[in-house]
Formats: C-alpha cells, structure tokens, sequence
C-alpha cells in the first residue's frame, strides 16, 4: 500500500510544541500517525547524523516515572534509510516507544540510494538515547527508558542486530526476516557476517519475525531459534515471504506481534505477554500465524 503522508502547517506547529518547541528542518506524519494512543512524528535529528527517530509527537506525557522505551532499528538490504519500514515503526511509535532507526530520514516517501549501513550505527543510536536521556537541552532530557531498549532489525539488519547482541544494555532483540548464514560464502557483500556461535552471546529474550517458509531467510531463522536454548526464545512466522508487512497500513500483522513483544519485553504489560504464553498462545490464534516457543511459561 502507498505510504499516506500528511504534514500540514497545524500538524507541524502541534509538533514543534510537543518537543518543547523544537523546530525540525525535517520531519513528517507517517500516513495517520498510527494506531496507538500517542501519535508518532518522524523527525531528523541535528545530535544524531545518519539515523531516523520516530516517537510521540507530544512529548509531555513522557518523563521520570513514564519514561519511553527505545527500539533500535536495523534496515533491510543495509540500506541506510529506514524508508521501507516507516509504517510499521510509526505504529508502534505511537504505542508509547521511541524508535531509533538507522539511515537518513526518508522524506515523501524517497528511496536512499547511498553507502550500505553498517552495525556500528546501531550502537551509535543505543549511545545516542543515554546522551539525549541527560542533555538539559535535549526535548528528551529524563524522558528515555535507558534500562529498557530493544534492538531489532529485517533481512540484513537483522544480521546486525546479531552482530551487536552482546551488548549489555539490551533488554531484548527481534530478528525479522533473518538468521545468520550456516554458509557465509552465500551471504551478500557487505552484510556482517557472524558465525552459528554468536547464538551464545544473546543473554536476552530473543522474537523471530519471519515471513513463513517462502521467506529466503525462514531456514537461517529457524536454525538459529533451533540452536538458542540459553534465553527465552520465540519464533512467529506469518506466509508473506520475505518481505513481510511493512509497507502495509499500520505494518500489518508484523506491527501487531512486533509492538506485543516490546510491551510486554520493555513494558511489562501482562495483556501483552498472553500473545506469547499458553499453550496455544495469542500469536498461534491469530489467523495465519504459527507458533514455535523455547523457556517461555
């Protein structure tokens, strides 16, 4: 589906107010705003070169004792635009997140067409959120939840979110449409690399999103949840391939199970954790989906 994109000068000034009056050089509505109770903006930041935020566009609710969770983004192909992907992660901004996403700020829909991504930029924005969290000056100042962030990534960014896992500040990661190569002489040049045994350094909960066995990177996926028997782990897989539902209104169903694992990963909420617990569990009901969970209830 299109990407519906609105920006209007009333949009805009409601914006700049609920960053404290910030003004942004660039910065856009994502089709509505998306579907949860806090409608996301997404804005470019000067303090952080090469990278997407997606968040709240009214930052009062947010602060010490409410503060937002953060999700590290990783794209597909490492481009160095989230432009795919802007749907689904303005969903689940507007579900009470702040989304940190790697590449330039994809504009009206514009596809980047410059130098590959890399992993490093995934800790550049965990870096970025502590920095932000304690600058007076920054519209975030005690308003991020730095005990509680989530990288995640698709396809290639997916790989990159493997390649950081170890990374102590993590509270969970989400492998989209990815898995890491039993054979990397297969990879595609410029993709990190990591072999089988990177599995051991994940030390949190640990979701698969994959699009089902038409999904290119369904066997490197399900091999990996098959080795992780360390961490709680979680495989969805819904048949859409290898492209999931990113592009569709909201994200799609991709949006749906992504924004349940962050609740109940960074938020706690119980609601949300029903979508992953039981036997069968919220995601094993839901039409389409199937099901595979290790050291979860």
């Amino acid at each position: 589906m299109k990407l519906i994109r609105t920006l209007s000068v009333m949009a805009l000034a409601l914006i700049c107010l609920g960053a404290n009056a910030q003004t942004y050089a660039k910065s856009e509505v994502v089709e509505d705003g998306g579907s949860g109770p806090y409608k996301a903006i997404m804005v470019e930041e000067p303090s952080l070169e090469a990278h997407t935020i997606l968040r709240p566009s009214d930052l009062s609710p947010f602060n010490e004792s409410n503060p937002l969770p953060v999700l590290v983004w990783g794209n597909g192909a490492c481009t160095n635009s989230p432009w795919e992907h802007v749907n689904f992660l303005s969903e689940i901004a507007s579900h009470g997140f702040i989304v940190v996403a790697t590449g330039y700020i994809p504009l009206n829909g514009e596809r980047y067409r410059g130098p590959q991504s890399t992993s490093e930029q995934q800790i550049e924005g965990i870096d970025w959120v502590f920095k932000a969290n304690q600058d007076p000056s920054s519209p975030y100042y005690h308003k991020l939840d730095t005990g509680n962030i989530a990288l995640a990534g698709m396809s290639c960014g997916g790989l990159q979110t493997l390649d950081n896992c170890q990374d102590p500040r993590l509270k969970t990661i989400m492998i989209c449409n990815s898995g890491l190569f039993s054979d990397p002489s297969t990879a595609v040049p410029g993709m990190p690399m990591p072999v089988k045994e990177k599995l051991l350094q994940i030390h949190t909960p640990v979701m698969y999103l994959l699009g089902g066995p038409e999904d290119i990177a369904y066997a490197n996926g399900m091999d990996d949840f098959n080795r992780i028997n360390h961490v709680p782990a979680f495989a969805a897989n819904f048949p859409v391939g290898h492209g999931g539902t990113y592009s569709q209104y909201h994200g799609g169903e991709f949006s749906v199970v992504a924004t349940a694992w962050l609740q109940w990963q960074l938020k706690g909420d119980p609601e949300a954790a029903k979508m992953f617990k039981g036997n069968p569990c919220g995601v094993a009901q839901r039409e389409g989906w199937t099901a595979n969970k290790k050291n979860i209830d």
